[in-house]
């Protein structure tokens, strides 16, 4: 069974633009909590926006403004509200509650994240996860793509002795597969514990684990107590997973096969050398991201 590293409380939450207050649970910078692939967690735990008109003609829209990304993908999930997405490849929509936005930002994107015209207008609690999810060096400079996950095509397994519920957004999970396309094999489980339950989940050696409790309290691999907005790490080696729970628990579980290669990390780039980050500068400089129409 993986041995428990760390349990890390919520850092001081930052805005995001001026539509995501969250807390960065970790960035690429921690370069010794065994996240590898993951690169960053951002956390909006539940946060109510007031909703309204600007003025007599315009909703007061929120989110974060055109901006660049290259050498991974964003992936965000929706617990509460809305997002919209758009970006200089032609993807985007908008997600709600249960929904997950997958781009691929690969050799560059513009993009925007912004509240849904709907939320702005009405109003409501905003609860969202964003993780960057780092591309193998080969795959860089993949063409960007976007993935709009819609929740009834998220598969929802039913864990034994009534532990429990998972929706498997990325990977497998009990013999079924999440919908998302990934680039390397990571398993993303969207969970719920059901009170005083116990489920050990089977999980590769050569994985690095993370999890995120967005509720409740849980005992991890016998030992580990974490409650709700900590971030719980690992230990490299052994294989799987026990969870327990006090009461009803909600989790993001995140297993990974790590890259093992180098990052290299600069604002909204991710690569493997300062050479390549220094080129994604001038390449956004010179207008090869493309823009927002």
């Amino acid at each position: 069974m993986k041995k428990v590293a760390n349990v890390f409380t919520a850092p001081v939450k930052h805005w995001v633009g001026n539509g995501f207050h969250v807390a960065s649970m970790f960035s690429y910078n921690d370069k010794d909590k065994n996240l590898d692939p993951f690169l960053l967690m951002d956390y909006n735990e539940p946060k109510f926006f007031q909703g309204g008109r600007r003025d007599d003609s315009e909703f007061a829209l929120r989110g974060v403004g055109e901006h660049p990304h290259r050498g991974f993908e964003t992936v965000t999930i929706a617990y509460q509200g809305e997002v919209s997405h758009r970006d200089s490849h032609g993807g985007g929509g908008t997600i709600g509650t249960g929904d997950v936005q997958w781009m691929t930002a690969g050799s560059g994107v513009m993009h925007e994240e912004m509240h849904s015209e709907k939320f702005a207008k009405e109003g409501g609690l905003f609860e969202m996860v964003q993780l960057w999810v780092n591309l193998p060096a080969k795959d860089k400079m993949t063409a960007p793509k976007y993935q709009a996950i819609k929740a009834e095509n998220i598969p929802v397994v039913a864990l034994p002795n009534n532990a429990g519920s998972v929706r498997v957004i990325a990977g497998e999970l009990l013999n079924v597969k999440g919908p998302a396309d990934t680039f390397s094999s990571i398993n993303m489980w969207d969970t719920t514990m059901n009170a005083n339950a116990a489920y050990m989940f089977s999980v590769p050696a050569s994985h690095n684990v993370i999890i995120l409790v967005l509720d409740g309290t849980i005992h991890v691999s016998g030992k580990a107590i974490a409650r709700r907005g900590e971030l719980v790490t690992f230990e490299r080696g052994a294989a799987d997973v026990l969870i327990e729970s006090n009461n009803t628990a909600k989790l993001l579980i995140l297993t990974g096969e790590p890259l093992n290669e180098p990052v290299v990390g600069y604002g909204p780039f991710v690569m493997n050398s300062r050479e390549e980050i220094l080129q994604a500068i001038h390449d956004v400089q010179s207008g090869k991201f493309g823009n927002l129409a």
